[in-house]
């Protein structure tokens, strides 16, 4: 520039880049996968909090014994690699999982299938499989009663529950409406009817039944022939009737008369209700009581026709003391 000129002095500033170098996206990788495992976890324990206990048992079992057939094969599925016995059975036992819906007696029989189940296990599953079939027994009952027209109307004078020795029907009398003409063990026709709509439900448990019929404490008075003969004529003439609905003959366990020896209101000894017909569907105690008394009372008989036979001496019965 010429000297003494007017014009300004540009001035041009160079700044260098670069001094540190590049860092790259490799971090926002990282964060990435940390942010997909923490959403992961969550997702895990939220499904673990609202899964139930057999829900999670299910879920262990099948990742402990996979299957090439979900749920048919308790096997190991067969692979390329592992061969046709599957993976290796040999896993470290960590105490959870297939416990969480086992019971100790499926433990016991999944331990070795060979070896046999004692008695009392035994014995304890068929009680507890006879008191499922007897419930479900007493839901059908009640849902035969409220939606069959033929026992619907008479629905006042069925009475159900459960006993001791089993589920329990009885057919009461009514004060206007009798099972039975007075003295006489021949059946109405809407009591046969009952029977008969019971007999087709009852049918569906295989466990046996008991019969017995029931009557107030009023005397008969006919000669030689007291409530006793009543109660026991009409046990009877149910047992025909329930025969008639289509129940097994082999079902019949026992068919007994107890006249007045029970009443169902013993304050009120000759009311109507005490007139009745008594159907127990017994469970497997009471079957296997029965069984028992019936075994028990023919070896006697036995005992004592051997013990005759060959000239031994009988013990007599001896009167109990009072």
């Amino acid at each position: 520039m010429a000297k003494g000129s007017d014009a300004p002095t540009i001035v041009i500033k160079r700044v260098k880049k670069g001094g540190h170098g590049h860092h790259g996206g490799s971090w926002k990788v990282a964060f990435a996968d940390f942010a997909t495992a923490m959403m992961a976890f969550f997702l895990l324990m939220w499904l673990m909090g609202s899964t139930s206990e057999e829900q999670k048992g299910a879920i262990s079992e099948y990742f402990n014994n996979p299957s090439a057939v979900p749920g048919s094969s308790t096997m190991p599925s067969p692979t390329s690699i592992n061969g046709p016995g599957g993976a290796s059975i040999s896993m470290i036992t960590l105490g959870g999982g297939m416990e969480l819906h086992r019971t100790a007696t499926e433990e016991s029989a999944s331990a070795d299938p060979a070896a046999p189940i004692n008695a009392d296990t035994a014995e304890k599953l068929a009680e507890e499989l006879d008191k499922e079939r007897l419930e479900g027994l007493m839901t059908e009952l009640r849902e035969a009663i409220d939606q069959r027209e033929s026992l619907a109307k008479f629905k006042d004078q069925i009475l159900l529950d459960v006993t001791p020795e089993g589920v329990r029907i009885q057919i009461i009398d009514h004060e206007r409406r009798s099972m039975f003409p007075l003295g006489s063990p021949t059946l109405e026709p809407f009591a046969d009817t009952i029977l008969r709509e019971l007999a087709t439900v009852i049918d569906n448990v295989p466990n046996r039944i008991s019969i017995s019929g029931h009557t107030d404490i009023r005397p008969y008075g006919r000669l030689n022939y007291s409530n006793w003969e009543l109660s026991a004529d009409r046990a009877n003439a149910a047992r025909r009737s329930l025969l008639g609905g289509g129940l097994t003959e082999a079902r019949i366990g026992r068919v007994v008369g107890l006249a007045s020896s029970v009443l169902l209101d013993p304050q009120a000894p000759d009311s109507p209700i005490n007139r009745r017909i008594s159907i127990v569907v017994m469970n497997k105690r009471t079957e296997d009581a029965i069984n028992h008394e019936n075994g028990s009372l023919l070896s006697v008989q036995d005992n004592g026709a051997s013990a005759a036979t060959s000239g031994e001496p009988v013990a007599a019965l001896s009167p109990v003391q009072n």
